[in-house]
């Protein structure tokens, strides 16, 4: 017996009221003439347990006492059988009720008895604990569902049938199928955690657009009657109770919309009108009771609105006021016992779902994993994902269970959606005794523990914020209103490091005219008072004070809205320090940050202070974050959007001094793999749609290779990607889709597909320049040629400079077949047998053809001056190509490590081969960091100090002047050595006869 297993039972905190309960219990069976029910019941009454939960019930809910005995044959069942076996045959009683057949009285009834036997079932494994509180609340919620999904069920067939609507009512399918009804629970409901008297909150939709609606006249008319029906079936007292308090406020508009909103009116609202809390409250949204097809895409058109891409920082205000308001009105800005509101009062319930919700609005959109209903789920991903400690999100938890059994105690009172504690001692004590704790101070103590608990961490993160606090507050007056500037204004600033105090006052008072498209609205500005002094501060410490300033007003003048951003920076006051970085350091970031204000998402989605991924880790990210989307479209803006996130994010990494520049060159080639690996089944899918594929070819079809500095994986910022295309297939294939094409027309048109993934401008931006130059033929050749032409032409009829390039040939994506051909190909085409003069005088003149189209006499033009980087390159490229036939393991296209290799084995004397390899990974960082900063267009004259102590920190030397006197000499070093390899011994050949050429 069920009740041989229970060891919890509540205090009797009322001796008298348990008395008459219990003498009650023992007579309802006589007043109906069932002797036998009347020897279980008094059997009950006797047991070891039954006596004391029975004195428990009676002595603390009167609702319960009446459940216990209008349906004491029911409740006898249960204390013999338990919750479980009764909830399953429940549920059987549920299936099998016939909402379409049955009159709506009837109905009423069903439902409403139902109701009662659930209640007094949850209630039971409630107290004595046999079930854990998401097992109670999981099974209020299911008995929702399934009165919801009856009423809907009931009020379409009567419309059905009147012919109101062209609906089947008399067929075999469910007539919600295709209905176009869409029911959303929402809140407690929609995440499954109904509490013990919870009112139910749905908002009510239909596709207006379905064909069979086409001829039907006011079909709202006929949706908002439903909808009536609807409610007057969940929540109309009868004589048998009620089934569910139900709330439709949560509508768009309620106040002007009808019951029934049209789905796409609701579209429109929520793109154009929809508000953050209405952003929170679709978190917990779920079809009940619906046309699954139509409410699922309905949720997945609205999806945007609930999810932003882009981090929401601007909600966190919006969101914590409408909790400040809340506390304002239900006077909850203090911790009591007496009167304290559980769920709404400081440290309730609500502070706990704000805690979890807040976050997952602003994560959310860039993290599928956040977008839980339930809040213990929606806990948990907060804590794998790292946002919230383990330790915060386990107090949280353990408080909102605590918290919401008593809540359900407060309401098993009296069936009351109640959530206030009782304002005197005598009702705090029978609330304890409820709970079973006999102590109420005992009571008192864990209550004020666990509501501290939660103020405690809920403070913390989502307190109310003053504005940003910073040393240009104690640095004195700081005054922008008005025409003129403030004389001890204009102090400060001269005092926080700014050489020109006027234009920066004067710039601020133009901000706070809201002469800016970013400055307009009066939210933004008001942001904007709150952050200046701290964003004046971080300014005044940037490298270039004044210059930082200018290219920030700049920034702020492009920018089409403000609140987003300067909330963000409200939220993050280390941004402001980052963003000052940027602006003093390197203007080629502040112009990516211009067009894309977004960048900053990236730095905080990923912590800049941590190490940087590598290449299975940023494959698996991507492939992550490519996951949920449903449209080639979405495919091309996620890819852009973490690429861009990824890269800013290694540049921001470099500024900062945390990482050498030669990491993040292999960090953002990375990058650049990952972002070519998972466009490439993507491209050639979406091609395959209307195409087809060419039969035999192993995924992915298309081979990518790359060549260059991202093929020797030492990609800096803003390079071009040097790629070349390639297929495997039969000259005569075709492919087999509903448009079949020739295997050459199909991948000529796939691989413009590709390009057109890689380099079309979207609403994320671009990503990259490609160049195929590098493919045989170069322009004049074919887009994509075939591995057979291509093996061909490098076997036949190239030059050697092609050869050069394809010492640094890595591919990137392709078939484990293809891949292992072309990597075949490679090995034999660059340690096949050459003519060494001819390889020698075809790099001594190639070198001086680019010398004489790329002149430089800056040695801070790292790339082309004599000396730097193409020098180091025809160098390591012309000794691979010399030595690696009888020294295959040469091949690398990294160049220093080509100088490591040849000096290791001997083919390179050991001083100078290490001299040239750490020179080339300097001229690496030093193009790296300019090409991030100032585009190589440096000039030491007029760089910012800070830029100059980068490079130095960068070349491990104490400062620019010794970094200035390194480069010279390590430039002459190198030029002494090309002279020595390559142009002396070039110019000692003898002269080609008339007629040859090289």
């Amino acid at each position: 017996m069920f009740l041989d297993q229970i060891t919890y039972f509540p205090t009797v905190t009322d001796s008298e009221a348990a008395r008459i309960g219990l003498e009650r219990w023992q007579e309802q069976p006589g007043l109906t003439g069932d002797d036998a029910l009347a020897a279980r019941v008094q059997s009950l009454a006797e047991h070891r347990n039954g006596k004391p939960l029975l004195q428990g019930l009676f002595a603390n809910s009167p609702y319960l006492t009446r459940l216990l005995i209008r349906d004491i044959g029911f409740a006898a069942t249960l204390l013999e059988e338990g919750p479980d076996t009764v909830e399953a045959s429940l549920l059987e009683r549920a299936a099998a009720l016939d909402p379409m057949a049955m009159e709506t009285t009837e109905l009423m009834s069903s439902l409403r008895v139902l109701k009662r036997h659930y209640s007094l079932t949850t209630a039971i494994a409630d107290i004595t604990r046999v079930w854990p509180l998401e097992r109670v609340t999981g099974a209020l919620s299911a008995l929702a569902d399934i009165a919801i999904g009856a009423a809907w069920r009931h009020a379409l067939g009567i419309e059905a049938r009147s012919g109101r609507l062209p609906l089947d009512a008399d067929g075999p399918g469910d007539i919600l199928d295709g209905s176009g009804l869409i029911c959303l629970g929402m809140g407690k409901l929609g995440a499954r955690e109904l509490n013990y008297s919870s009112d139910i909150d749905l908002i009510v939709f239909y596709e207006n657009e379905l064909p069979v609606y086409r001829e039907v006249e006011e079909l709202q008319k006929h949706f908002v009657s439903m909808t009536r029906l609807v409610v007057k079936i969940l929540e109309e007292r009868t004589p048998d109770g009620y089934v569910f308090r139900t709330d439709l406020r949560l509508r768009p508009d309620a106040s002007a919309m009808p019951l029934a909103v049209s789905a796409a009116a609701a579209e429109i609202y929520y793109e154009s009108m929809g508000q953050n809390w209405e952003r929170a409250a679709m978190i917990k949204a779920r079809a009940i009771g619906s046309d699954m097809k139509a409410a699922g895409e309905f949720l997945a058109r609205i999806r945007p609105f609930v999810w932003r891409k882009h981090l929401d920082f601007a909600a966190i205000e919006d969101i914590h006021s409408i909790k400040r308001q809340i506390a304002a009105h239900k006077g909850g800005n203090k911790i009591n016992v007496e009167g304290h509101n559980v769920k709404l009062g400081r440290g309730g319930i609500r502070e706990i779902e704000f805690f979890v919700q807040t976050q997952q609005l602003i994560w959310g959109g860039r993290d599928a994993r956040l977008r839980e209903k339930k809040t213990g789920a929606a806990m948990q991903a907060l804590v794998d994902l790292g946002r919230v400690k383990p330790d915060v999100a386990k107090a949280m938890m353990d408080a909102y269970r605590f918290l919401r059994t008593v809540e359900h105690r407060l309401q098993m009172v009296n069936d009351a959606q109640t959530h206030s504690m009782p304002e005197s001692a005598a009702g705090l004590a029978q609330i304890s005794g409820f709970l079973g704790i006999e102590d109420p101070e005992r009571f008192r103590r864990e209550l004020i523990h666990q509501l501290s608990t939660v103020a405690y961490h809920y403070g913390n993160l989502f307190e109310e914020s003053a504005p940003l606090s910073s040393d240009a507050e104690e640095a004195g007056s700081l005054v922008f209103t008005g025409v003129e500037n403030d004389p001890e204004t204009l102090k400060t600033l001269e005092g926080l490091g700014f050489e020109d105090p006027e234009f920066v006052a004067t710039r601020i008072r133009t901000w706070h005219h809201g002469r800016y498209r970013a400055t307009r609205s009066e939210r933004s500005r008001q942001i904007l008072t709150e952050i200046v002094p701290a964003l004046l501060t971080s300014f005044g410490q940037a490298p270039e004070p004044d210059a930082a300033f200018r290219r920030f007003d700049r920034f702020l003048e492009g920018l089409p809205a403000g609140v987003q951003l300067f909330s963000l920076f409200q939220a993050n006051p280390p941004l402001l320090e980052m963003l000052a970085d940027v602006m003093g350091m390197a203007p080629s970031l502040a112009r990516q940050l211009g067009h894309r204000p977004s960048l900053f998402e990236g730095v905080l989605t990923h912590d800049p202070a941590s190490r940087l991924g590598d290449r299975e880790s940023l494959q698996e990210e991507l492939e992550r974050e490519l996951a949920p989307a449903t449209f080639y479209e979405d495919v091309l803006d996620i890819a852009r959007r973490w690429i861009n996130d990824q890269r800013f994010l290694v540049g921001i990494q470099v500024l900062q001094g945390r990482i050498p520049a030669t990491r993040a060159a292999e960090c953002l080639s990375d990058i650049v793999d990952a972002g070519i690996r998972a466009l490439v089944p993507r491209v050639e899918g979406e091609f395959a749609v209307r195409h087809g594929r060419i039969p035999g070819c192993p995924l992915p079809a298309l081979a990518v290779i790359a060549y260059g500095k991202l093929g020797a994986r030492e990609i800096s910022a803003g390079s071009d990607l040097d790629l070349v295309l390639l297929y495997d297939a039969p000259f005569d294939a075709e492919s087999d889709g509903e448009k079949p094409l020739a295997a050459s027309t199909y991948f000529n048109r796939l691989g413009q597909r590709l390009i057109a993934a890689l380099t079309a401008q979207t609403a994320e931006g671009g990503l990259f320049e490609v160049d195929l130059r590098l493919r045989p033929n170069g322009n004049k050749g074919t887009m994509v040629p075939s591995f057979a032409g291509f093996a061909k032409y490098h076997r036949e009829e190239a030059w050697t400079w092609e050869r050069m390039a394809l010492t640094r040939a890595r591919v990137i994506s392709a078939s484990p077949e293809m891949t292992a051909k072309l990597e075949t190909l490679f090995s034999e085409l660059l340690t096949e047998q050459r003519d060494q003069e001819t390889l020698l005088r075809d790099v001594a003149t190639m070198r001086e053809r680019i010398a004489r189209e790329h002149s430089s006499s800056s040695h801070w033009q790292i790339k082309h001056w004599r000396g730097g980087l193409v020098d180091l390159e025809f160098m390591a490229q012309y000794l691979l190509l010399k030595h690696c036939r009888d020294n295959p393991d040469l091949l690398t296209g990294n160049t220093a490590d080509v100088f490591d290799r040849l000096s290791g084995r001997g083919l390179l004397d050991s001083a100078l081969g290490d001299a040239l390899a750490a020179t080339t990974r300097l001229w690496r960082a030093i193009q790296w960091i300019l090409r991030l900063t100032v585009d190589e267009s440096f000039d030491p004259e007029t760089a910012p100090e800070a830029l100059k102590g980068l490079l130095a920190m960068s070349a491990g030397v104490k400062n620019f002047e010794n970094l200035d006197r390194i480069l010279k000499q390590r430039g002459e070093q190198v030029r002494d050595a090309f002279r020595e390899l390559i142009e002396n011994p070039a110019a000692a050949l003898p002269p080609l006869e008339a007629g040859t050429s090289n």
